[in-house]
């Protein structure tokens, strides 16, 4: 009796620790706080957002159509060559399996960066087909592997005889042959379809400019925090495949069964997998035409991060100029300089941080921008230029985005010692209440500012002093984030962290016992601002875009959305709220930032040092 009561909890155990994570995400896509750390009460809000929000369902459909074109055309070509192996002497069908069977073996993310370069070296345009060449490259050794099981089992000699009966070649297969391998060729299709469906790291490596997946979808929006939308929709996902496996796993009677099967393989056979291979084909062709797959003269493709533009900026710019802007997200800065130093895609617009672009200038990296396109420049602030100007010396090469501090947020309810210096955050009374931001310069600035040295130090002894700061903090600190530090901090589940002054706003409009703080030691004023690559191909429709987005009207519009201050003096006046227009936090005054630096590019060497020191911190 009790080994039964054992067995039991453990069985229950076992299904709360596999199922607990999705019950969660369900619950959360009913919750009417776009936080997941309260609960708003019950609402279906983010379902009706969901099929109102075009980014998501276009990548909802991109996934699909990928994976079941995938899946059909490696179904295909993956039981053709399990058919040809399985004909071969068995030495070389030993050779072959074995070689069908390495790119099982390697990892992904060596598939995806030598797909990517086979791509970049034969000068194929990233988009939509490179993905679906990848995804069927990596799909039909997983096909083979399905199909050679029943290959070996069915007796040659019946196909044979087939021959000898009178039968042509290509019907003894498809009435003797086909129908014997035929659980081989539908478990392979249904695998190659999942592995299509969930796959990241090969789609990351080969997408293009203006297409998503899910997968990447979802990545992309890491920085600002993965909208409730998400939720709803793997949901639906969920419940769905949930009620295909019921209706799958039902048994009815054998003779029953049996029929059904013969005539569900036939019309899938002759009728259904035909007209999806044509309608799949032609959409497919359809939406890579028009998502940017195919160069036009009149665009634009813009490389930003996830989150930092209102959606509806680059539509009303392609309705008012005729210029269809192909946009694409990324989530750090060092993500994105590997893609523009290798030339893989032609960006027209970048966004990086302040350091990069000094990084990407000493690279040779970017053109300079003529102002004489750009008259709407003329709105920028010129404290911005000057602030600009330590990491582009003569303002040849960026136009101010967004800028703002990095500072502590903190609990007002929680914290009663007075916040004003980053010596807080070595407090024992706030053990385990503390969150960090998981980024080396954040982090060492903290430090360094604490040791009254450079945001910008090269010197080792301060660094390596720096580090005993961090490693003597790190008992105390909870975890160590980016996008969790706001849900966390909203949901009182930490009393301080480091953040940056642009989710103040939101931050506090969710709870408003939160506060920020630029510490007295000084801190990092970072700027992101627009630069043009080298290789961009519409550099005129570039700097059109970038005196659109000049314009006062669509400054407020971008401000309004991503809450991040702009240096856009003139759209900061229309600001109507009087309590947002002069808030200190969002827009400190000089003389509050006279002990802050920007960052700059420290080079190679010291840029490895940082790495390998805060390498040390994490696994103190």
């Amino acid at each position: 009796m009790l080994k039964k009561y054992i067995n039991r909890i453990y069985m229950a155990l076992i299904l709360i620790f596999m199922y607990a994570p999705i019950l969660t995400m369900i619950v959360l896509s009913f919750n009417a706080s776009k936080t997941r750390s309260r609960w708003g009460g019950f609402s279906l809000k983010w379902y009706t957002a969901l099929f109102s929000n075009t980014d998501i369902m276009q990548a909802l459909y991109n996934t699909l159509i990928i994976a079941l074109l995938a899946a059909i055309i490696s179904t295909i070509l993956g039981t053709m060559a399990a058919i040809g192996i399985g004909s071969m002497k068995k030495k070389i069908q030993s050779v072959f399996s074995a070689i069908t069977n390495i790119p099982m073996l390697n990892g992904e993310i060596v598939m995806g960066i030598s797909l990517m370069l086979l791509f970049i070296l034969v000068r194929m345009n990233l988009g939509f087909s490179t993905i679906l060449m990848s995804h069927i490259t990596f799909d039909i050794p997983y096909v083979i592997l399905s199909v050679m099981p029943k290959i070996k089992q069915y007796p040659k000699s019946t196909y044979e005889a087939a021959l000898d009966l009178g039968a042509s070649p290509l019907q003894s297969f498809f009435k003797v042959v086909f129908p014997d391998i035929m659980p081989g060729v539908l478990s392979g299709f249904l695998l190659a379809f999942t592995m299509s469906l969930d796959d990241f790291v090969i789609t990351y490596f080969t997408k293009g400019p203006g297409i998503d997946t899910l997968s990447t979808k979802i990545y992309s929006e890491v920085r600002k925090g993965i909208k409730p939308e998400m939720y709803a929709l793997s949901t639906l996902l969920f419940v769905t495949v949930f009620f295909l496996l019921i209706l799958i796993n039902q048994n009815p009677a054998e003779k029953e069964k049996r029929v059904k099967q013969y005539s569900v393989i036939r019309v899938i056979c002759k009728r259904v997998l035909p007209a999806a291979i044509i309608v799949l084909i032609a959409g497919g062709g359809i939406y890579y035409h028009g998502t940017g797959g195919i160069s036009t003269k009149d665009q634009i493709v813009v490389y930003n991060w996830g989150e930092y533009i209102d959606p509806d900026v680059p539509k009303n710019f392609e309705k008012e100029t005729g210029i269809h802007v192909v946009y694409e997200e990324f989530e750090t800065n060092e993500i994105m300089y590997p893609k523009i130093q290798s030339g893989a895609v032609a960006y027209d617009l970048v966004c990086p941080s302040d350091y990069m672009i000094d990084k990407m200038i000493q690279n040779d990296l970017l053109d300079k921008i003529d102002w004489s396109k750009i008259p709407n420049a003329s709105n920028i602030g010129r404290t911005y230029f000057e602030k600009s100007r330590e990491f582009d010396p003569y303002n040849e090469y960026s136009l101010p985005y967004c800028w703002g501090t990095l500072g502590i947020i903190y609990n007002k309810s929680m914290v009663k010692s007075p916040v004003n210096s980053w010596n807080i955050l070595w407090d024992p009374e706030y053990k385990n209440n503390i969150l960090m931001q998981d980024s080396v310069r954040d982090a060492f600035t903290v430090a360094l500012k604490l040791a009254g040295h450079s945001v910008n130090s090269s010197d080792p002894k301060q660094l390596e002093r720096a580090e005993k700061l961090l490693e003597s903090e790190k008992p105390l600190v909870q975890s160590y984030s980016v996008d969790q530090i706001r849900d966390k901090m909203i949901g009182g589940e930490a009393a301080l962290g480091v953040t940056f002054s642009g989710e103040f706003l939101y931050m506090q409009r969710e709870n408003p016992d939160l506060d920020f703080v630029l510490p007295k030691e000084g801190s990092n004023v970072w700027i992101d601002s627009w630069v043009i690559p080298k290789n961009a191909k519409h550099k005129k429709n570039a700097q059109e875009f970038l005196n659109y987005l000049c314009r006062p009207d669509v400054a407020l519009k971008n401000f309004e959305y991503i809450t991040y201050a702009t240096p856009n003096t003139a759209a900061r006046e229309l600001i109507e709220d009087s309590d947002i227009r002069d808030n200190p936090i969002l827009f400190p005054k000089d003389s509050d930032l006279k002990n802050s630096e920007t960052y700059r590019y420290l080079g190679r060497k010291t840029e490895e040092l940082y790495a390998k020191l805060w390498r040390e911190v994490k696994s103190s």
